[in-house]
């Protein structure tokens, strides 16, 4: 099938496995200019049918990374994930607020990431955009190989903690690690993921002093 080449057209030059359902997609970058936080909407190239997700890297690359866990009833991550190098999708952005705010840039405030699943992707850009933060991640995920490439977090910085195996750093949910260790209040809060760990955490953050203008939010539906 011939297509003509636009802006929105991005060549893929990496299908980076992760685990046997989630990978990273890496892109030429084009001219695409985004904030480290911010999402984009991408499909295959002649593909009406698109999906959200976070980007993965930083502005400051020379690619564009996304992190994507295929999922079964997900037509378009099955579709990403058999592409090729030199094959193209589109890609439309970006958007979205979930930005540092100045007072965690400028480390006035301690920063804490809660993450579940690929809701890691916003954290790990604003961590690479960022290198000096004063910050935290705690990342929830069912096991312990879901640790989505720790390692490019500072040593002690990220806590993973797995629900369903002994395999990382705290048996349980985000929220039971929480619950057990509280926040100090003046901490900026940033969470992403799905929609029912938002809600519980951010009534338990409310519950320990954590004012909501401090708690910034990006649901995965």
């Amino acid at each position: 099938m011939q297509f003509t080449l636009d802006n929105k057209a991005h060549k893929v030059i990496e299908v980076r496995m992760l685990t046997e359902s989630t990978y990273v997609l890496r892109l030429t970058k084009n001219d695409f200019q985004f904030e480290a936080g911010q999402y984009l909407v991408m499909g295959t190239k002649n593909d009406h049918r698109k999906r959200e997700y976070s980007i993965y890297s930083s502005p400051a690359d020379s690619f564009l990374e996304v992190l994507i866990r295929e999922v079964e009833e997900g037509d378009v991550s099955k579709k990403l994930k058999r592409l090729k190098p030199g094959d193209y999708v589109d890609v439309e952005g970006p958007y979205g607020r979930f930005n540092l705010s100045e007072a965690s840039k400028s480390n006035e405030q301690k920063v804490l990431f809660i993450a579940t699943g690929t809701g890691l992707s916003p954290c790990h850009s604003i961590v690479k955009t960022y290198p000096t933060l004063d910050y935290k991640v705690v990342h929830g995920v069912r096991y312990g190989h879901e640790a989505y490439e720790k390692d490019h977090y500072l040593q002690n910085r990220y806590l993973l903690c797995a629900s369903r195996d002994e395999n990382g750093d705290f048996k349980g949910r985000v929220t039971d690690y929480l619950a057990q260790h509280p926040v100090d209040a003046n901490t900026e809060c940033y969470l992403c993921g799905n929609s029912n760990m938002i809600y519980e955490v951010f009534d338990l953050l409310r519950e320990q002093g954590v004012n909501r203008k401090q708690i910034h939010t990006e649901v995965y539906f």
